[in-house]
């Protein structure tokens, strides 16, 4: 019995022994915690960016007739899908690759190209990416919901993903991973892309508005007639997915888990909120009631408009730029709907493109460290720079398209609705409306 109890404690020192030893030998150091939280970080950031994909479908469906929810969700998920793929064989290498001329990159395309070396975060990276390449792309679905082919929306998509957003980027962005951008060498500020991601996506979206047209019965003598968007409560849903989303969009940004997030999540969170108050106070001004959908685009023009800025200016001023935002989305609606009589059914050119520009504007004039004439004249710039390259060649782009596989589908199957049109199939087959109920729109 003695010789059984000091074998088995003999064990259990050996084995005690064997685990310090063990232990010593994985002892993982503090820089080692820091890279696994940063990798962590990036990673979940991404996956609430990508759930974005899902607020936007939400908000475009909702916002637009039943007959053509169908559409709208194949078109964000084909944004995503094919978006991911050109991003990865041609987009990251522009975007990111070694630039000798600031302009876009120019060694490695594939992403295999860039993950040779064996470094993890080259993945992780990308895939922080490709998300916010994606919102780009989605951002021009519903500038032309309801009356684009399918086909043609395809190559749109593939384009802005593999060539028209990734040279931007590099401008701006280059330097994050191993190009260097003209842009960014200037001091533009674009922390998470009011212009990069949002004003990019909102003036493809104004090319492809207008080269499109507008929708069937959407100005008559010369006025504009509201389309009232179907599901409003499907729409309200995307909205907060997206405000969601956001906190990995803003404070992933960081792509390191340190205490800048808080402020960055602060700022975003105010802005949205004085986003939706300002958008409220002037839809109930001009139109005598508080509007909800101008009031739920109010939440996103507060959260473009604070993107820009989130990590250089103060809580104070991160509520003035969503209030101004949220203002401003309203009148620029009513301007582009009213007097530039472009159809853009969810109002993706005003919440993106406009308050995309006026939040990278107000991240130089809001600067916690000092505002000066260069840093404003420099954003200034910066916001000039990406009109300047994505409208033209978004136009050209859309006007391909038409001349070849068509950009617009037949007069019988908007009215009928893409849903059946393009894709043989309904949202809601089992919803019908009464012959009396004239005035009820599908």
């Amino acid at each position: 019995m003695k010789r059984f109890v000091v074998y088995m404690m003999m064990l259990i020192v050996l084995n005690l022994l064997a685990g310090i030893v063990y232990a010593e030998e994985k002892t993982i150091t503090a820089e080692e915690v820091q890279r696994h939280a940063d990798f962590v970080w990036t990673l979940v950031a991404a996956f609430l960016v990508f759930f974005m994909q899902a607020g936007f479908a939400m908000v475009e469906a909702g916002f637009t007739r039943a007959k053509n929810a169908v559409n709208i969700i194949m078109k964000n998920l084909m944004d995503m899908s094919m978006g991911a793929l050109a991003f990865w064989a041609v987009g990251f290498g522009i975007m990111f690759g070694v630039s000798k001329t600031g302009w876009f990159g120019t060694t490695g395309f594939f992403l295999s190209d860039f993950a040779r070396d064996g470094d993890p975060w080259t993945l992780a990276f990308w895939m922080f990416q490709v998300v916010f390449c994606a919102t780009a792309a989605t951002i021009v679905s519903g500038a032309m919901a309801e009356r684009t082919k399918f086909v043609a929306y395809l190559f749109y998509s593939a384009v802005i993903s593999g060539l028209i957003y990734p040279v931007f980027g590099s401008w701006a962005w280059g330097s994050l991973y191993k190009g260097s951008g003209w842009l960014e060498g200037l001091g533009f500020i674009d922390f998470a892309g009011s212009t990069v991601v949002h004003s990019v996506g909102g003036w493809a979206a104004l090319a492809g508005a207008i080269v499109l047209g507008p929708r069937i019965g959407k100005y008559v003598d010369g006025k504009a007639r509201a389309i009232p968007g179907h599901n409003i409560t499907l729409g309200a849903l995307g909205v907060f997915i997206l405000w969601f989303g956001w906190y990995g969009f803003n404070p992933g940004s960081t792509t390191a888990a340190n205490t800048d997030i808080a402020m960055i999540a602060v700022n975003t969170t105010l802005a949205a909120a004085a986003g939706a108050v300002g958008a409220m106070f002037m839809s109930w001004i001009m139109f005598k009631k508080p509007d909800a959908t101008m009031t739920l685009n109010g939440v996103l023009a507060g959260l473009v408009g604070i993107t820009a800025g989130c990590a250089n200016v103060l809580p104070a001023s991160a509520v003035l730029i969503g209030l101004i935002a949220g203002t401003l989305v309203v009148v620029s609606v009513i301007f582009i709907d009213q007097v530039l009589k472009v159809d853009d059914p969810v109002g993706a050119v005003s919440v993106h493109g406009v308050c995309g520009a006026w939040g990278t504007l107000a991240a130089g004039l809001f600067n916690a460290e000092g505002v000066t004439l260069k840093i404003v004249g420099v954003q200034l710039l910066g916001i000039a720079a990406c009109f300047l390259w994505v409208f033209p060649t978004a136009f050209l782009l859309f006007k391909l398209i038409k001349a070849t596989v068509g950009l617009r589908i037949s007069r019988e199957e908007e009215l009928e609705g893409l849903d059946m049109g393009e894709h043989g199939i309904e949202a809601y087959p089992d919803f019908q409306i009464h012959p009396e109920a004239k005035s009820v729109r599908v």
